[in-house]
């Protein structure tokens, strides 16, 4: 059973308007308008709701303070149950809809009648190894809306101009009132004779149809900074698509897409890799090439070494991205076995194996800890 209070992120003693003031913040996070209808953000946005409409009354409220919610159901309260979604969304429009709850949820905080931002553009860029570890330069070729050269964004055709919307008078927006068994809802929509606009055009630009921008390619630079992973982006502001009719440039979101590199595998700036030697090296110690993303690099064993150990190679992996430092490499050296040999090498290991020293029972005690540790786990 929750606590209404902690359900709101209140204190006990908090006031009427606190409780307001944390309900409005909690409500436009979870709103169902504001989350493509998420059934998570929906249980979150009923259960908030149900908290607020106790704490607000103050006769439910100190019968909750005393009894819980057990006295909800008991106390002569009109049978408390917990609020579906309409009754949540009831709620929410009595108390919060009339204090710049609609701007905030459809507007952005778009003043009305002015121009929309446009859309922003998701553009994802190839990169290898390589180009991480060190960072590139690179260019993307984007197709953007521009604003329209005949017209210059306005829409309106050559001697004509916009004029205020009659249905909205220059809003950009539609409120309609209607009673229910709740209480009255007040619905609020973008104007279906300017779109939101405030502006209604009478002789459209007949090169944008009345729009005021059209399509365009560019070529654009990016600085791809060292050290990203597959899915990472960065947003290069005010470089997308313009708006309709004079609105503002969007965003162009650049997306990293790494491609594989079958040497490695990776950890954040951290790589693994594997050296496969014969028994002589791990028998006798001696040197060998390791690759590393900018090129092979020796790595000297020592004598005994055994198969499936883990050497790691400080500063040998990439970069911590918008950040200072390298990771490591990981070696892990893993013994090689010759599928074909010659009769000469099949008598040298025979003979090897009837003088050769015996391997232990089992692993020493310890062993996986030893693993993890050299791993940095």
């Amino acid at each position: 059973m929750s606590d209404f209070y902690q359900t709101l992120g209140v204190d006990r003693s908090a006031s009427d308007e606190e409780i307001k003031k944390a309900y409005r913040k909690l409500a436009m996070t979870y709103h169902p308008d504001r989350n493509n209808g998420s059934k998570d953000a929906e249980e979150k946005f009923k259960e908030i709701t149900e908290a607020y409409d106790v704490l607000r009354n103050p006769d439910k409220r100190a019968m909750y303070d005393r009894y819980g919610e057990a006295g909800l159901r008991g106390g002569g309260m009109g049978g408390f149950h917990h609020v579906d979604l309409s009754e949540a969304l009831s709620i929410f429009m009595r108390d919060i809809g009339g204090l710049g709850g609609f701007e905030e949820l459809f507007g952005g905080g778009r003043a009305r009648g002015t121009p929309r931002t446009g859309a922003d553009v998701k553009v994802t860029i190839s990169l290898t190894l390589a180009e991480v570890a060190t960072g590139v330069e690179k260019t993307i070729v984007a197709k953007l809306l521009d604003p329209c050269d005949k017209c210059r964004g306005s829409g309106a055709e050559a001697g004509s101009a916009p004029t205020r919307c009659p249905t909205c008078h220059g809003s950009g927006e539609v409120r309609r009132a209607q009673q229910s068994f709740f209480g009255q809802f007040v619905s609020v929509a973008p104007c279906p004779t300017c779109a939101g606009q405030g502006k209604v055009i009478a002789q459209p630009c007949k090169k944008c149809k009345g729009e005021g921008r059209v399509r365009g390619e560019h070529s654009i630079p990016v600085s791809v900074p060292p050290g990203v992973s597959t899915g990472q982006y960065m947003t290069l502001r005010g470089a997308g698509s313009v708006g309709p009719r004079g609105g503002a440039r969007g965003d162009i979101l650049v997306v990293f897409d790494v491609e594989e590199d079958p040497r490695f595998e990776r950890d954040g700036e951290d790589l693994f890799t594997e050296a496969l030697v014969a028994y002589p090296q791990l028998v006798l110690g001696g040197d060998v090439q390791v690759p590393t993303v900018s090129g092979a690099v020796s790595l000297r064993l020592p004598a005994g070494t055994q198969s499936g150990q883990v050497f790691k190679l400080r500063g040998r992996g990439l970069p911590r991205v918008n950040a200072s430092g390298v990771g490591d490499l990981n070696v892990r050296v893993q013994l090689w076995t010759p599928q074909e040999m010659s009769a000469e090498e099949l008598a040298l290991v025979r003979q090897l194996a009837e003088q050769g020293a015996k391997p232990p029972a089992s692993r020493e005690k310890g062993f996986w800890s030893k693993v993890k540790e050299a791993l940095g786990a």
